[in-house]
């Protein structure tokens, strides 16, 4: 783990200082999952594949429905999907990024299936105090050395789209289910901790008003945003984060990552 993160604030810091206001996006869309199942599904749809091995991540470039992409599997947890980032913003310059996957619900209006698209994400587990001894949940960029946003936005352009493309999809229901997925914007809240605790999900809910959380957005979505490069976050909700957390993601990853994988794909059809 020391290794791993070493190598993560090496790239990173590396890669951000050589490369601020360098960065020259080529038309390739980049698509991150933190669980295999979600990243084969997109993996199984890409035409004219070849692989490309960085740092030992692996990178799969082709074609998807009719746009350029690059996957990776991130990994779990916020320094291995910033170290995944990183590399592929350093050796692909993909225009735009969409992180893809599960996550365990917050709002108890949702259920497994559902979609949450990530207006906004943020840490739930990141804060300290400064030298004017206030307390805050900002980190700093460390190319400006300015404070982050509490909350990284998704990047508009890449919200509406998903929005339209979230309405031509049937999504799949769960066995429990008795309605059709919502399908809804919301905030997401990122930590090193699966969440499975009905006094946890209430604490995310009161403090952040939060949808959904799970392991790897923010750390993306602060990558992109020190970098410049449009992002948004699209989660499907495989468990409500609660006691039953733990076998209920057993029960409904592969619906969870089934809709999130049909999302983004649809999602590509509306990037020109």
């Amino acid at each position: 783990m020391k290794n791993i993160f070493a190598l993560t604030i090496l790239i990173t810091f590396s890669f951000t200082v050589s490369n601020a206001q360098l960065y020259k996006p080529r038309k390739v869309t980049a698509l991150l999952g933190a669980f295999s199942d979600e990243v084969k599904l997109l993996e199984q749809s890409v035409s004219h594949k070849k692989v490309k091995m960085v740092h030992g991540i692996q990178f799969t470039t082709g074609k998807l429905n009719g746009r350029k992409v690059v996957i990776a599997l991130t990994g779990i947890g916020k320094v291995n999907a910033a170290m995944t980032t990183t590399l592929m913003l350093q050796s692909f310059r993909p225009s735009e990024v969409l992180f893809t996957g599960i996550a365990g619900g917050i709002n108890p209006e949702l259920l497994p299936g559902d979609i949450v698209i990530g207006r906004e994400t943020t840490y739930h587990d990141f804060g300290y105090i400064t030298f004017q001894k206030q307390a805050t949940r900002q980190t700093r960029n460390p190319i400006t050395g300015e404070y982050n946003p509490a909350f990284f936005k998704a990047d508009s352009a890449l919200l509406e789209k998903t929005v339209a493309a979230a309405k031509k999809i049937e999504f799949v229901s769960t066995s429990e289910s008795r309605r059709a997925p919502k399908v809804i914007l919301g905030r997401i809240v990122t930590g090193d901790v699966f969440v499975s605790s009905e006094e946890k999900v209430n604490q995310l809910l009161n403090d952040f008003q939060a949808d959904a959380t799970e392991m790897e957005g923010a750390a993306v979505a602060q990558i992109c945003y020190q970098q410049e490069v449009p992002c948004i976050v699209i989660r499907s909700l495989s468990d409500k984060a609660n006691g039953n957390a733990r076998e209920d993601m057993l029960n409904f990853l592969k619906v969870a990552a089934q809709n999130s994988a049909a999302l983004v794909k649809e999602t590509l059809k509306e990037i020109k």
